[in-house]
């Protein structure tokens, strides 16, 4: 009977974990929870030569060869690293040497160098089985010169020409608001992808962005929209977001952030500040994309370089800040490998997967723990001290805290928290490097060795394990008898 009643419980047990992670399967994370990977679909991964016409890896305005196999082919390696949303260069149908996508002939065709629409929907199916987001980008303020509205007599109203003389599209006319709206709806019902990053919204007139918005959404309204500008107060970014985006590329803190960590000794305090303005004009600021570089803007690397600092303990630093800060992390392409570059094509390199793995390491653990802590993605976000670039944070939600403390300078610095900040008679157990903090006299002294960093969650005092340490000192008490009793053997033993 007994081992009935067992062999029933065991069963059970399997059910319900089974169950459970099922159920966590098929839980649907929110875009807070995302974190992106933004990828140029040419520069990224060659999985398939058969499409490598006029390839020359050579010539940085050409064709390298990346394809949408290459991007599946690479799916785990980005998974590994905690991503599970990945924003792609435009995919459509380009000029001679388009490698960028930004010179686009047909709107309903992916690009011939980056494969077939077939193997398109095999890259969005194959990310969606490991819970990952396809977005494209998705340009509008200007076409290819040879696109075929330029030549079009019965659409010569629908074209004009900007300042580098490309044709852009009419997009105060209805009928070519409606063609685009048309276009994003077609790419979603035959692939499935998941959203758009519409870039150079602020070169689009806000009637459009909101019809665009509105009449994709009531069509398919888990849709994700993001919107891209090369400058933006709060104001305008809360105009594009009324408009219908869910999300804007977060451009008031990009310079801040790239200065804070490019040297050692700069303060985080004007990061802080961002945040308490964001708060104050958006509904959902934890919606805003932080980022440091894009296809648009000198490699974070440089700036480094440009302050003769070593690119690797820079990085790791704001690699951690982008983690556990509240805005959805983008990280572009070859971040990971600390690449380097200035204007484009320059910035635009081919992805070198052969490099020291040690940032890529680093990436995979911070990506781990912003994966595992809800209070990394739902939480609140204040700030409990800042000396200097010796800085730390706090994030809550529900009954957990975490306290991250990121020291920026290039000496070993210490941070007293008192109690009123943290929960009194608690201790602070270190993710990253476990290291342990206990609040003592109601205060926690958190000390960080130069340019380093540490995450901590905050748990109840661990007590003495009593019986183990006893048991330990037993087996310490065994051990020398056994050598006492074998040495006084060998002493007794006559030697021959």
């Amino acid at each position: 009977m007994y081992k009935k009643v067992v062999s029933l419980t065991f069963i059970m047990t399997l059910l319900f974990s089974s169950f459970s992670v099922s159920a966590e399967k098929k839980e649907e994370k929110s875009w807070e929870e995302r974190v992106i990977y933004s990828l140029m679909v040419d520069r990224f991964n060659n999985g398939d030569n058969e499409n490598n016409m006029d390839v020359n890896l050579l010539e940085p305005l050409s064709y390298h060869g990346g394809d949408f196999q290459g991007i599946i082919d690479k799916l785990d390696y980005l998974q590994d690293m905690g991503f599970n949303a990945i924003q792609l260069s435009p995919i459509f149908d380009n000029e001679e040497d388009g490698y960028h996508g930004e010179w686009i002939i047909d709107y309903h065709k992916p690009e011939e160098h980056f494969g077939t629409i077939e193997k398109f929907q095999e890259l969005v199916e194959e990310a969606a089985n490991r819970g990952m987001k396809i977005l494209v980008e998705f340009p509008v303020h200007q076409l290819g010169k040879s696109h075929p509205w330029v030549a079009d007599k019965n659409k010569q109203e629908w074209v004009r020409t900007n300042n580098d003389g490309f044709p852009t599209p009419a997009l105060d006319r209805p009928e070519v608001q409606e063609y685009f709206i048309d276009v994003a709806n077609w790419w979603i019902e035959e692939t499935g992808l998941d959203g758009f990053v519409m870039t150079n919204v602020n070169e689009a007139p806000i009637e459009f962005l909101q019809a665009f918005s509105s009449d994709v959404k009531s069509a398919h309204p888990d849709t994700f929209l993001m919107g891209t500008t090369s400058e933006a107060t709060q104001d305008v970014n809360k105009a594009y977001l009324d408009a219908g985006f869910d999300s804007m590329t977060d451009v008031s803190l990009n310079q801040p952030f790239r200065n804070a960590f490019a040297k050692p000794g700069r303060s985080l305090q004007p990061l802080f500040d961002v945040w308490e303005q964001n708060e104050s004009v958006y509904e959902q600021p934890g919606l805003m994309a932080a980022f440091l570089d894009n296809a648009n803007m000198d490699r974070y690397t440089r700036d480094m370089v440009n302050e003769n600092e070593y690119p690797g303990a820079r990085w790791k630093l704001a690699f951690t800040y982008l983690f556990t800060q509240p805005e959805i992390p983008v990280v572009y392409y070859a971040s990971e490998i600390a690449v380097d570059g200035g204007e484009a094509p320059e910035n635009q390199q081919t992805m070198n997967f052969r490099t020291d793995p040690e940032l890529i390491e680093y990436i995979t653990k911070v990506g781990d723990i912003r994966k595992s802590q809800p209070a990394l993605t739902k939480g609140t976000f204040e700030m409990l001290y800042e000396r200097n670039g010796m800085a730390v944070f706090k994030r809550e939600y529900k009954d957990d805290t975490l306290v991250i403390a990121i020291n920026n300078t290039t000496k070993d610095q210490s941070a007293v928290i008192k109690a009123e900040q943290l929960e009194d008679d608690k201790e602070l157990r270190g993710l990253l490097n476990s290291d342990m903090v206990r609040s003592d006299n109601g205060e926690y002294k958190i000390i960080l060795e130069r340019e380093s960093t540490e995450v901590y969650k905050m748990a109840e005092k661990s007590s003495y394990n009593i019986p183990f340490i006893i048991a330990m000192i037993g087996v310490f008490v065994v051990f020398i008898i056994f050598m006492y009793i074998a040495w006084k053997r060998g002493k007794k033993r006559p030697i021959k």
